[in-house]
């Protein structure tokens, strides 16, 4: 381990691991082919203490700031082997902090501490059809009808978008362009909402990921979260921490390949000696370590600017990219090493290799990031 992490953190890290292989790995195969895991096990992620990272003691969060407390659990969350139930078991992480920060006071208290015990599930709706990383254009508009907004739209691929109690949703109140985004929050229950059945994906097959539909849809005027027409700040105030996590996620997923191809070229046999003896898988193996050691030092130097309150948007991208870029290398030079087996659904590496594409387009597209990263450095 770096001198990046403590004590405190390895203890987080230790709980995370023992909640994993109690709760998720005997049953993750199973969930996977299901579609879903149970919604129990939000209480137990809880209850372990696993949700509240990052967030406001006050609100039964652990307290902000500590960047590495959050990386630390990270990993060994990825380690479920499986991006989709990690990414609905942490979509709180992109739906609650605008909550948190920028609601009004009764409503932070209302809603974020079940959340964090488990007992209720936040998600984010921001992406529409049609709309993909164009935040600044999306289309679902709600309009000021005295103590309540009066909303109608979609939104598509939303994480846990079927089963959320609270959806933090991006609408249009104003006019054309970022100016005129806010966001409201809006419960399950609201009168005019409703969710689509559940979406198909190629890869985070335990992630519930759904449709949802506004139709004139009456939100109380209190449930909107900071100022009026000014979401996008909010929005793109997100984005950093959630573009981290997906580098955690993209180096982590290669791990995870890595030490699957690394384990199975020493068992398989070929032409009398293990795979492993032959240079040619020696080589692949190394390129593997040597990227994945790469992706994760640099995201590590990103948490750390973050921590030290700096604001690294352009590193956080070139991070992001990165790391999916060696997550897509790695984890099919893994399928390649296993062969035929590394086709098969029961084996691991399949599934981390379906899994990885998403990377590259949640949390902004790769191109999307290049052109962040382009603007920073005044291209």
């Amino acid at each position: 381990m770096t001198s990046y992490f403590n004590e405190t953190h390895e203890q987080a890290r230790l709980s995370a691991r023992k909640f994993i292989q109690a709760h998720v790995l005997p049953h993750i195969d199973d969930w996977e082919e299901a579609g879903e895991f149970p919604r129990e096990l939000y209480l137990k992620a809880g209850e372990a203490g696993l949700l509240g990272i990052g967030f406001p003691e006050a609100l039964g969060g652990t307290g902000e700031g500590d960047i590495f407390l959050k990386v630390a659990v990270s990993e060994e969350l990825m380690r479920s082997t499986s991006g989709g139930l990690v990414a609905s078991l942490g979509s709180l992480d992109i739906g609650l902090p605008p909550v948190a920060k920028w609601a009004r006071k009764e409503i932070r208290e209302q809603i974020v501490p079940p959340v964090l015990r488990g007992e209720k599930i936040a998600a984010l709706a921001v992406t529409e059809p049609g709309g993909g990383s164009d935040v600044a254009n999306l289309k679902t508009r709600a309009v000021r009808d005295g103590d309540h907004y009066i909303v109608n739209g979609s939104k598509t691929f939303i994480t846990s978008g079927i089963r959320a109690d609270h959806y933090t949703v991006a609408v249009r109140t104003g006019g054309a362009g970022h100016g005129g985004v806010s966001l409201l929050l809006i419960d399950r229950d609201t009168p005019g909402f409703s969710t689509g059945k559940k979406l198909k994906k190629m890869g985070w097959w335990a992630s519930d990921t759904a449709e949802l539909f506004f139709e004139d849809c009456r939100v109380p005027a209190d449930r909107l979260i900071g100022a009026e027409n000014a979401g996008f700040i909010a929005i793109m105030s997100n984005f950093l921490a959630e573009r981290l996590s997906l580098s955690i996620m993209a180096y982590m997923t290669a791990q995870l390949a890595y030490e699957a191809a690394l384990e199975y070229a020493g068992q398989r046999q070929a032409f009398g000696r293990s795979i492993a003896s032959f240079q040619v898988t020696r080589h692949k193996l190394v390129d593997m370590a040597t990227q994945i050691d790469v992706a994760r030092e640099y995201t590590y130097r990103c948490a750390a600017l973050m921590q030290a309150g700096k604001n690294p948007v352009k590193q956080v991208a070139m991070a992001k990219n990165f790391a999916v870029e060696v997550c897509e290398s790695v984890t099919r030079e893994a399928v390649q090493l296993f062969g035929g087996m590394g086709y098969m659904r029961e084996s691991v590496v399949e599934r981390l290799y379906r899994d990885a594409k998403i990377l590259s387009i949640g949390g902004g597209t790769t191109e999307i990031m290049k052109e962040l990263i382009a603007k920073q450095i005044k291209l």
